[in-house]
C-alpha cells in the first residue's frame, strides 16, 4: 500500500528534524553557535485523475482532478544568523560583534574562514588566535611589554606599553559580511566557509554602515531560544508518531484485506 511508504517519509523526515532540534539543544551554551531549522517540501505527485481533461468528447472539462502526494523530503537545513545575547566576561581579549559581520580567521591551509565567537587569545608569539590556535586576518601581534591591550568600537588596536604614556595603535580589526549568510557553510570550531550561494565577502571596518561595532570583553552567547526548541522537541514527535499510526493502520489494512481474499 502506498500508505506505508508515505508515512515511512514523514517519520524520516522528523528525524531529521528531531536531529537538527537535538544539535540546537546541544549548543545552548556555545559561544557564537547560531541554530538551525529543517525545512521540508512534498514530493511528487501521482494523478489518478487528470484535472482540465473532459469524461467525455465533447463535454466540459472537469474542474479539478486527483493527484496524490507521495511524501516528505528534506529541502535544506537553514542556518539562522540572528544576532545572539551578549555576555560580560571581563577578558580585555573576549570580543564580541554587536550588529552584523563575521571575524576573519585564518586556518592551517592557509585558507579564510569566519567566525562569530570571538574568544581570542595570545599564542607564543603574540599573535592574536583563536582557542584552536588559528590566527585572526588581518594580523594583530601584540607586544611582549605590553601591559593593556584596549580594543575600540570600530575594530582599531592598542597596547599601552611598559613605560610609555600614549597608547600605540598596532593593528586593525575587520569584518567580512555576505550578501546571503545562510548560504556560508559550516565547519565546525564555530567556524564557517564562503560558498558559491553566500557569495564573496565583503570587507570593512566595524561600525561602518552595515557592520556591526566590536565590544571588547564580551561574548556573544548562542542564539538558540530553549523555549522554544522544546516546543518543536514535542511538535516533532508528535508529527512522527502521527506517521507510525499511520504505517500501523496501513498494515491493519492490508492484514484484513488479506484475510478477505483467503
Amino acid at each position: 500500500m502506498r500508505a506505508l511508504a508515505i508515512a515511512a517519509t514523514g517519520m524520516s523526515a522528523q528525524q531529521l528534524n528531531l536531529e537538527v532540534i537535538a544539535n540546537n539543544i546541544a549548543n545552548l551554551n556555545t559561544t557564537g553557535f547560531k541554530g538551525a531549522r529543517a525545512e521540508f517540501t512534498d514530493l511528487l505527485y501521482q494523478a489518478e485523475r487528470l484535472q482540465g481533461v473532459p469524461n467525455q468528447a465533447g463535454q466540459e472539462a472537469i474542474p479539478e482532478g486527483a493527484m496524490l502526494g507521495l511524501g516528505v523530503r528534506a529541502a535544506a537545513i537553514r542556518n539562522l544568523h540572528r544576532q545572539g545575547s551578549l555576555a560580560n566576561t571581563a577578558n580585555q581579549l573576549d570580543l564580541a560583534i554587536n550588529g552584523r559581520g563575521y571575524f576573519q580567521i585564518t586556518n592551517p591551509n592557509g585558507e579564510i574562514n569566519y567566525t562569530r565567537a570571538g574568544s581570542f587569545n595570545k599564542n607564543a608569539a603574540g599573535q592574536l588566535v583563536t582557542l584552536e590556535g588559528y590566527t585572526v586576518d588581518p594580523a594583530i601581534l601584540i607586544p611582549p611589554n605590553a601591559v593593556d591591550v584596549v580594543i575600540n568600537q570600530s575594530g582599531q588596536v592598542f597596547a599601552k606599553i611598559e613605560g610609555q604614556v600614549q597608547p600605540q595603535n598596532i593593528g586593525q580589526i575587520t569584518l567580512a559580511n555576505f550578501a546571503n549568510e545562510a548560504g556560508l557553510e559550516p565547519l565546525g570550531n564555530g567556524l564557517y566557509r564562503e560558498t558559491p550561494a553566500s557569495g564573496q565577502a565583503v570587507v570593512g571596518n566595524p561600525g561602518d554602515a552595515s557592520y556591526g561595532k566590536i565590544q571588547q570583553g564580551y561574548l556573544e552567547g548562542s542564539n538558540v531560544d530553549p523555549v522554544k526548541e522544546i516546543t518543536n522537541l514535542i511538535t516533532a514527535q508528535r508529527s512522527f508518531e502521527m506517521n507510525s499510526k499511520v504505517i500501523q493502520a496501513s498494515d491493519e489494512m492490508a492484514a484484513t484485506i488479506s484475510k478477505g481474499i483467503r
